[in-house]
């Protein structure tokens, strides 16, 4: 069961800005950041069959720095993509961002990304049966690099990065949880 806001006015929703690809709302007294197109995102745990966790870094502005992420991605966020099913878009980003196909891709858990910024949700997968089809990298305008990373390193691959000035999605650790009980 949901538990709904007691906030006599939380079905007023008022726009106070809006962008190309974000809009800032108001719900009552509450301001939050929701996306103009798409449905949610999907990340992708992904191990190799040599046992290597799947995992990028990227630039990211917001944090003026790299950060170490699942590979991930909008929903349904382009034309004619607006009905995208969430594995759907998780195999397309495996792909685009890493240059790895899944045999399987099966969802493993969804929720909030950020609940007191966006009213966006994100679904984590599990890829099976990886095969290299790709480079990886991204599309235009990302710069993605791609870190295979062994599992039993993982831990400290991580630390290493994060004292190199990295910022480390907490979503790895999510998708980490879910890999290491696979393993």
């Amino acid at each position: 069961m949901i538990r709904r806001m007691t906030d006599d006015r939380a079905d007023e929703v008022t726009v106070l800005a809006a962008g190309r690809f974000l809009r800032l709302v108001r719900r009552g007294r509450w301001e939050y950041v929701e996306r103009v197109r798409g449905a949610g995102a999907a990340a992708v745990v992904a191990v190799t069959e040599a046992g290597a966790i799947v995992l990028i870094s990227q630039p990211r502005p917001a944090l003026g720095g790299l950060t170490i992420e699942l590979p991930a991605g909008l929903v349904g966020d382009t034309a004619g993509d607006e009905g995208e099913a969430g594995a759907l878009a998780a195999g397309r980003e495996l792909v685009e961002e890493t240059g790895y196909e899944a045999a399987e891709i099966t969802p493993l858990m969804a929720g909030p990304s950020s609940p007191g910024l966006t009213n966006e949700g994100i679904a984590l997968f599990r890829a099976r049966g990886l095969r290299r089809v790709g480079p990886g990298g991204g599309v235009e305008h990302e710069q993605i690099t791609v870190h295979e990373v062994p599992l039993a390193a993982v831990d400290g691959w991580l630390a290493a990065r994060a004292a190199e000035g990295y910022h480390v999605d907490v979503k790895v650790y999510a998708g980490l949880y879910f890999a290491k009980i696979d393993a």
